[in-house]
């Protein structure tokens, strides 16, 4: 998603105007984000947007917040998520991708992945989860089998996807068959898509 595409999919908030002022207050005077992002969800609402498959009202305006910002968009970034409860934090993830900050903000999802919440997790493995090196993104597709997270959040999994994730997941496999269970749908479908594509590749 674009800003601009968020801004449409945004049109029938409940307070278009607070909105709108929000985001030229932000461009004008930075520190203003620390105030009226907390307030975005009571003032533009948690719908889902049907214009933006996955995304909720307040998601998409945290996320224009934090793009009309002039500068600094790593510091801001770091504070709101610093300082923001789940749904704030979920934003500032959700947002990296469309800042100008290069890899600044990967702290940020080594933090989100760490934690056990699921919504943090999957945002963090959107398209800014590039910025990961591979060993720390192989462990972060395996905390989503672990968690429950559904693969189809992870951002470039085919093709980031390699023999090394392929022997992390066949060995949790193994661990769950000796214990009676199995592994989600989605991570036995890419362990079949990875073991016979590497025949392939040998």
């Amino acid at each position: 998603m674009t800003p601009d595409s968020l801004r449409a999919a945004l049109g029938g908030v409940p307070d278009p105007d607070w909105l709108d002022t929000a985001l030229r207050r932000v461009a004008a005077e930075p520190t203003a984000i620390t105030r009226l992002f907390p307030a975005v969800g009571r003032r533009c609402g948690r719908a889902a947007l049907p214009e933006a498959p996955g995304w909720t009202a307040d998601d998409a305006a945290r996320v224009l917040l934090l793009t009309s910002l002039p500068g600094d968009h790593a510091e801001y970034a770091e504070r709101l998520y610093q300082h923001g409860d789940a749904a704030e934090r979920r934003a500032v993830l959700r947002a990296l991708p469309l800042l100008p900050i290069g890899a600044d903000g990967v702290p940020l999802l080594h933090d989100a992945i760490r934690t056990n919440d699921t919504r943090l997790v999957a945002a963090a493995l959107g398209p800014y989860a590039r910025h990961l090196d591979p060993a720390a993104w192989r462990q972060a597709v395996l905390k989503c089998v672990f968690s429950g997270v559904p693969l189809a959040v992870v951002a470039d999994l085919d093709t980031r996807a390699d023999g090394e994730l392929a022997a992390m997941l066949a060995a949790l496999a193994a661990e769950r068959h000796a214990a009676g269970r199995d592994l989600p749908a989605d991570a036995t479908d890419l362990l079949h898509r990875l073991t016979a594509a590497s025949p392939r590749e040998a």
